[in-house]
């Protein structure tokens, strides 16, 4: 198991910035797993405007972060170093419950394929050991 990754670490992987960046740090890494953290807070940009006066975060937002922490795999392996990730396709993806201001989204990734860097990868979702939100991922580098 690779060491946790702060957000300083993670912008070194990601070309994301405030406010599209939507990981705050990576608790564990394995070769083909990671799990990475988002801290959903009322400061978001995005509340301003989804269902003002009963916060909800997007599920678009939800399946980035997904993405974004599948990024994080697959751009900490030597063979991606200097491309830069892409969102390829997405499948399969369901949300069960609403994530609202003040969950901690929990994001588990595991790459199930990857060949001439496209890779597709599983993800999930939990706040407070709960399913959230889930997704088959395909990313691309360039």
């Amino acid at each position: 198991m690779k060491q946790k990754l702060s957000i300083g670490e993670i912008l070194n992987f990601l070309p994301h910035r405030y406010p599209f960046l939507l990981v705050d740090k990576i608790l564990e890494q394995e070769e083909n797993k990671i799990v990475g953290v988002k801290n959903v807070t009322i400061n978001e940009p995005f509340f301003q405007g989804h269902f003002p006066g009963h916060p909800v975060m997007p599920g678009v937002l939800i399946l980035e972060a997904m993405a974004q922490t599948g990024g994080v795999l697959m751009f900490s392996k030597e063979e991606n170093k200097g491309k830069i990730p892409l969102f390829a396709g997405i499948d399969k993806a369901r949300f069960k419950k609403p994530v609202y201001p003040g969950d901690q989204l929990i994001i588990k990734v595991e790459i199930v394929r990857m060949v001439k860097g496209i890779g597709k990868a599983k993800a999930e979702v939990y706040v407070d050991d709960n399913l959230v939100a889930y997704a088959e991922l395909l990313f691309t580098a360039v």
